[in-house]
């Protein structure tokens, strides 16, 4: 089965080889027919601390490293 890969912004890089990554998606609503923003926050590993914040990446399901952390950053 092919890993997910989800493009996001970087909120925050103070952890330790961490980076929080919000991710927004649009649908339409199914009721009231307008488009609906959600996002949802990803922890990610970063082993370098190369991505700072209000940088957009892409990252990628992995298995798990931490107790939070399920998603690594793959360069752009």
């Amino acid at each position: 089965m092919p890993k997910r890969i989800l493009q996001g912004t970087v909120t925050s890089d103070q952890n330790e080889q961490t980076a929080t990554v919000s991710v927004e998606r649009r649908f339409k609503h199914p009721l009231l027919h307008k488009t609906v923003r959600k996002s949802k926050k990803y922890r990610a590993h970063d082993p370098q601390n190369q991505f700072k914040v209000g940088d957009k990446v892409r990252i990628q399901e992995c298995a798990p490293i931490s107790k939070t952390k399920r998603w690594e950053v793959i360069a752009n």
